[in-house]
């Protein structure tokens, strides 16, 4: 049976703590403009004492700001700040200036190892069956417990039992959102409307006869409509992993991008827009899992802290994977920190696959 890690707080009586000075904090000299010497955030919790008290940051972000508001330290991006918001100060993280980063409070353990020692880093030679094993057990705490959010490229839009296995998973309650673009959007939708994927058949991948304007068609066709969900009533759609998420009423939020065709109705064509609406599902993710896409997958990893405050006010772990055949996109997420990214090199289309086999009874997948 799954258990989270339980989560330790710092021991603030250490003399550490209580012979700290209070954190300093200063006014914004303008909207979007932070003050000098203002303290970068990062993924682990940190902690910042104020009139005496060491308060947690509840909705951390890397890269961001904290600004102390109605007695609580709120994390605030750049091009969100207001003249006037208090903003902390300080580059230390040690209790020097106020400010404790808490690394560890997950006890995590850390295996010993030698100065020189084989596959440090996550390749396609590793091996990943207990990775599997865990990802299982977590999947199915965290349907019931949890909240699943899914980043995803259009990888699965070209193969029929992947994007069928993405539909099982998210109609069995494994998806509580999915982050995406508009190609991941157009391309499940072209293979339910015309049964192809960028004009290749999504069974055979054979490219079918003036298959490239297929996927054109299928955007013009949702636009005419107004909306993907008129486009699937209106034109009897029944399968796909869009038409899953309307059908199950599990959110996506799809972030354009500059070389976006059409773009479907919903695509967000403003970049902060997109950020907002995208940052929004992760305020209350546990479990993040990006697959086959570098760009969404480090904006996400950039967004994701490695903690989360549950609404009981527990301080629970964010589990974050990182799905790619690409060994640079999997390492470079799992440089965040071993809390905050697992990665697993494969292609995602297998690791689709796998999990439906793992996770949904065969008389209940789609």
């Amino acid at each position: 049976m799954f258990t989270l890690r339980s989560y330790t707080h710092p021991d603030f009586s250490q003399e550490l703590f209580t012979k700290a000075p209070c954190a300093q904090f200063e006014a914004a000299p303008a909207d979007g403009v932070a003050p000098e010497n203002f303290h970068a955030m990062s993924i682990f919790p940190e902690y910042v004492k104020v009139e005496g008290n060491w308060l947690l940051a509840e909705e951390s972000r890397m890269d961001c700001v904290a600004v102390l508001e109605n007695g609580k330290i709120i994390v605030r991006e750049f091009r969100l700040l207001k003249k006037g918001d208090l903003v902390l100060l300080g580059r230390t993280e040690n209790c020097e200036e106020g400010i404790y980063l808490h690394t560890n409070g997950f006890n995590e353990e850390k295996a010993e190892e030698e100065a020189f020692s084989f596959r440090r880093n996550r390749s396609r030679e590793t091996a990943y069956s207990q990775d599997y094993d865990d990802l299982y057990e977590l999947l199915r705490h965290e349907k019931e417990h949890g909240k699943i959010v899914w980043v995803m490229g259009p990888a699965f839009s070209f193969d029929h039992d992947a994007r069928r296995a993405m539909s099982s998973l998210i109609a069995n309650g494994y998806a509580h959102a999915v982050l995406a673009g508009n190609a991941l959007a157009t391309h499940d939708l072209e293979g339910a409307y015309m049964g192809t994927a960028l004009g290749q058949d999504i069974y055979t991948h054979i490219s079918q006869p003036n298959g490239h304007y297929n996927h054109l068609q299928t955007i013009n066709r949702v636009r005419y409509h107004g909306s993907i969900k008129n486009f699937i009533e209106n034109e009897k759609i029944d399968n796909g992993i869009i038409y899953t998420c309307e059908k199950h009423g599990v959110p996506y939020i799809l972030a354009g991008s500059i070389r976006d065709d059409g773009p479907l109705p919903p695509v967000y064509g403003d970049v902060y827009a997109a950020q907002d609406a995208m940052r929004n599902e992760i305020r209350s993710a546990t479990t993040v899992i990006c697959m086959a896409t570098m760009l969404h997958t480090i904006a996400v990893g950039n967004m994701t802290p490695s903690y989360r405050i549950t609404k009981d006010g527990t301080v629970r772990q964010v589990y974050f994977y990182c799905v790619d055949v690409s060994e640079f996109t999997v390492n470079k997420l799992a440089d965040r920190g071993s809390l905050s990214a697992r990665g697993i090199v494969t292609n995602v289309q297998d690791f689709a696959v796998l999990l439906e086999k793992a996770l949904v009874p065969e008389d209940s997948r789609k």
